[in-house]
């Protein structure tokens, strides 16, 4: 909640009580406080209005960072006509890399106090953002992880992406003694001191289990957070497919000995 709402937090904060708002994830923010939403993006023209909508919509001071990563269905065209609006940060890359990219030079254009990951299609609700950075703004946590299998709100379908979904986080577990239930969410939020000691190396979707091993290793507070999910299939435009997940496997392994 930003300082302009505080006279409406203080009014619910009478009638609720502050250990409802708190659960409803209402509560104010510190002063000058700035989200930065890092949003790698590929050829999703259907969906990139709606949902750089939804994360404006969120009452949350922030800047969007949209990292084009050489679109080729006319989203390029899309994000350009943006330019120069205040809240938008925009990069392009010359050639098509993958996620990991995106990523890398989103999280090296961040100025905000935390970072947010989000994907550009409609599968994760912005509406989640207050819950989400509350325990890193609290001080408790460096990295929250929402998950989305201990939420309430969930698409039902791919039962093999989910079985090996399961196997790559149970794997990665193992590696990093974390306890995660969702290693491969895309709602991944940071301390942004966290991300100034770690450098992305995959370009692609091992960027997941490659930032879960990094934050392991160094000790970060990690929590985990219920989230709703709206999962699209592959005729929908879902990207990530088996050799994803061979990658996976080789970024657990990898990246739990070294950097």
């Amino acid at each position: 909640m930003s300082v302009e709402d505080e006279p409406h937090y203080h009014q619910l904060k009478r009638v609720l009580g502050e250990a409802a708002l708190r659960q409803l994830g209402v509560y104010p923010l510190p002063a000058d406080f700035l989200l930065s939403v890092a949003m790698p993006v590929f050829n999703e023209r259907h969906t990139i209005h709606e949902i750089i909508r939804r994360v404006r919509a969120v009452p949350i001071p922030k800047e969007i960072i949209l990292v084009d990563d050489c679109s080729t269905d006319g989203t390029t065209d899309i994000l350009k006509e943006m330019e120069g609006q205040p809240d938008i940060k925009l990069a392009f890359h010359s050639k098509n890399q993958g996620k990991g990219a995106g990523l890398r030079t989103a999280f090296g254009m961040a100025s905000g106090d935390v970072v947010i990951v989000q994907d550009a299609d409609l599968e994760y609700d912005p509406n989640e953002y207050p819950r989400l950075i509350q325990p890193i703004v609290d001080g408790r946590a460096d990295v929250v992880y929402g998950s989305r299998f201990i939420g309430d709100v969930t698409r039902i379908h791919l039962f093999w992406h989910r079985v090996a979904n399961g196997i790559l986080t149970l794997l990665s577990n193992i590696f990093t003694n974390l306890n995660l239930t969702d290693m491969e969410t895309c709602y991944k939020v940071f301390r942004r001191g966290v991300l100034d000691d770690i450098k992305i190396r995959q370009n692609r979707f091992g960027v997941e289990p490659e930032l879960t091993a990094k934050i392991a290793r160094r000790r970060c507070r990690v929590y985990e957070m219920p989230i709703s999910y709206h999962g699209r299939d592959y005729s929908e435009g879902k990207k990530i497919g088996l050799r994803d997940a061979f990658d996976a496997l080789y970024c657990i392994v990898r990246y739990s000995i070294a950097d």
